[in-house]
């Protein structure tokens, strides 16, 4: 039985170009960074978790909520096999169940903040925003897209951050814990305008506040699917 299950909806994924010397410290153990076209990716994520259950039981008030992520991408060679995999920086859920949950049986970073979410759409466009509230400001990600969605191209920076298949975070000084994240191929929206309000380097720490000032290599609205969370492993 899978782990974790539920949807992840509308998901607003701003992709910045970033030195790998600043990520190096945060690689797990046994895994190492993952590039494309030469590039190193760090990306502010936002979405929506619907219908959680967890091994199969829905939680009371823990159905539905908002999460905002900054992650990273590594990969891990398993025999033969590279797989591909994101690693967090830091997740920030409404709830404070789910963060002692992840932390304590995934090791994983998540925090607790106020959070609220629109979406908005009509015939010609749709918006879609989250915000989270830290140190008694708000801050947000928005975007304004199409309202058909179109396949992910082959090759792109797209594919390349949507296709990780697998969660690595760090279980002590030489072991790392994996674990699979099973969705579809997403579908993407044509993104007409976006907006970050975000202080990175008061959220994610020193090393991220050069964000505040970067302009993302890509922004780009998943629709998102069905996922499941399945047990994780010691690697």
């Amino acid at each position: 039985m899978s782990f974790l299950t539920g949807q992840w909806r509308r998901l607003i994924m701003a992709n910045y170009a970033i030195d790998p010397a600043v990520l190096a410290p945060f690689v797990p153990p046994n895994t190492e960074l993952d590039s494309h076209n030469g590039t190193t990716y760090v990306s502010l994520v936002g979405f929506l978790f619907k219908d959680t259950k967890l091994l199969g039981i829905p939680i009371p008030f823990h159905r539905d909520f908002e999460e905002v992520n900054l992650r990273f991408y590594v990969k891990y060679k398993d025999g033969d096999e590279w797989k591909r995999g994101a690693t967090f920086i830091s997740e920030i859920v409404p709830k404070p169940m789910l963060t002692l949950v992840a932390n304590t049986l995934y090791n994983e970073h998540y925090r607790t903040l106020r959070m609220r979410h629109e979406w908005r759409s009509d015939d010609e466009s749709m918006l879609t925003r989250y915000d989270w509230k830290f140190a008694g400001k708000w801050q947000s990600m928005a975007v304004t897209t199409d309202v058909i969605s179109q396949p992910i191209v082959d090759g792109s920076d797209f594919e390349f951050i949507t296709e990780h298949y697998w969660g690595y975070t760090g279980a002590g000084k030489n072991s790392s814990f994996e674990y699979e994240v099973r969705h579809p191929r997403w579908e993407i929206y044509p993104v007409q305008s976006y907006e970050i309000d975000t202080d990175f380097g008061a959220l994610y720490g020193p090393p991220f506040a050069f964000l505040n000032d970067a302009i993302p290599r890509s922004v780009f609205l998943a629709e998102g699917s069905e996922i499941s969370v399945e047990n994780k492993r010691r690697v």
